[in-house]
C-alpha cells in the first residue's frame, strides 16, 4: 500500500510540472503586456525598463542614508495607483526588520503621489465615483500591510505564512523587505546553515512572484570584505546570496548627487541614472545623464561609488596593522 502511495504522489506531481509548462510565445506575451511598478524617477524606470517588475525579484542594495528605505516606501506607495491613471491598483505588504518605516513619512509621499496624479490628470478623478476616496493619503496607508520583525526566526515565519496571507489577499502587488539581511548578519553564527536558508527563501520568494503575479523587492545592506589583500565593498550575505534576485540595483553617492546603478538584468543592459530624494519622495534629479556603461567601465564603478566608506576603511587597516579584529567585519 505505502509503494502504490508513492507511486501515486510521483505520478501526481509530475502530472502538475506538465500543466505549468508554457511555449516561449505565450511567456513574451504575458511579460509584454505586464505592467510595472513606477519608482516615481523616469530615468530610474528608464534603465529598470519602466519600473520594477511583477513576477520577478529585485535587489536594492547601497549603503546608509542613500535611499533604500525612501525607494521601497515609494514602491509600495506606487502600487496603489489606480488602474485608470496608469498604475496596477494594487496594495503592497511591507516587511520592517530594521524599524526605519516610518508612518509620518509615508503619508508624505502619498500625498506627493496625490499630487503628481493630479497634475497629469487635472480632472480625470472627478469622472469617476471612486476617484474621490481613492486618492486620499488615508486610503493609501490603509493599503499597506506593515509586518514588523524583530528576529530571524519571526522573518522564516512571515515569509512561509506569506503564501497563505496573498491567498486571502490577492490584490497584493508587491513584497518589500527592508532589509532582508539585518537578522541573518546579526544573530545568525553558523554561516553554512544560514546559507541554506536563505537558499530556501530565495526560492520560497521566487515562488511567490510567479504563483501572485507580484513583484518582490529586496532591500539589503552592504559590508566590508577583504579578498586580495585589499578591502573591497560589496551587498551583505555573500557571493551565495547574489544568484537570489533577479534583478539588482545599486544605489550609490557620485559626490553630492545619488546614482542608481543597474548591475545584474536578465533582459535589460548595464546602465546608471541619478535620483533625488525629495519631500515627495523618489524624484528625478534635477541634472539627469542617463547613461549605459560597458563590462569594464561596471568593474571599477560598482565598487566606486561608497565613496564615503574610504574613512571606515583607513580605519579598518589601522586597527589590522595594531593586531585588532575590525568591529563589524562580515567575511561571507
Amino acid at each position: 500500500m505505502g509503494e502504490q502511495s508513492g507511486k501515486f504522489l510521483l505520478c501526481s506531481h509530475y502530472i502538475l510540472i506538465f500543466a505549468w509548462a508554457q511555449n516561449a510565445w505565450d511567456m513574451l506575451s504575458d511579460e509584454q503586456s505586464q505592467k510595472h511598478i513606477t519608482t516615481g524617477s523616469g530615468d530610474l524606470n528608464d534603465i529598470l525598463g519602466g519600473g520594477i517588475h511583477c513576477k520577478e525579484v529585485t535587489e536594492i542594495g547601497g549603503v546608509p542614508g542613500v535611499g533604500k528605505t525612501q525607494l521601497g516606501i515609494q514602491l509600495a506607495i506606487n502600487v496603489q495607483i489606480p488602474v485608470e491613471y496608469g498604475g496596477l491598483g494594487g496594495k503592497a505588504v511591507y516587511i520592517d526588520t530594521e524599524g526605519s518605516f516610518m508612518v509620518e513619512r509615508v503619508y508624505q509621499i502619498a500625498e506627493g503621489c496625490i499630487r503628481d496624479i493630479l497634475e497629469h490628470f487635472p480632472h480625470s478623478h472627478e469622472k469617476s465615483s471612486s476617484g474621490q476616496k481613492q486618492l486620499q493619503p488615508e486610503h493609501f496607508l490603509a493599503d499597506i500591510y506593515y509586518f514588523r520583525i524583530c528576529s530571524y526566526t519571526e522573518q522564516i515565519a512571515v515569509i512561509n505564512y506569506l503564501e497563505k496571507f496573498l491567498g486571502e489577499h490577492k490584490d497584493v502587488r508587491i513584497v518589500v523587505i527592508d532589509s532582508v539581511t539585518f537578522h541573518f548578519r546579526q544573530d545568525f553564527e553558523d554561516l553554512a546553515l544560514r546559507t541554506r536558508v536563505l537558499s530556501g527563501l530565495s526560492l520560497k520568494l521566487m515562488k511567490i512572484a510567479k504563483t501572485y503575479n507580484l513583484a518582490v523587492v529586496l532591500l539589503n545592506q552592504v559590508t566590508t570584505k577583504f579578498t586580495e589583500g585589499s578591502f573591497q565593498l560589496t551587498l551583505a550575505l555573500g557571493d551565495s546570496w547574489s544568484h537570489s534576485c533577479t534583478n539588482r540595483l545599486i544605489l550609490y553617492w557620485n559626490g553630492n548627487e545619488r546614482y542608481a546603478h543597474l548591475d545584474k538584468s536578465p533582459s535589460l543592459p548595464v546602465a546608471s541614472a541619478p535620483y533625488a530624494v525629495t519631500g515627495k519622495g523618489i524624484r528625478d534629479a534635477l541634472h539627469t545623464n542617463l547613461r549605459e556603461v560597458d563590462a569594464t567601465e561596471q568593474a571599477t564603478t560598482v565598487f566606486l561609488y561608497l565613496n564615503v566608506w574610504h574613512i571606515l576603511h583607513s580605519q579598518i587597516e589601522k586597527q589590522l596593522q595594531g593586531g585588532q579584529l575590525p568591529i563589524g567585519m562580515d567575511n561571507s
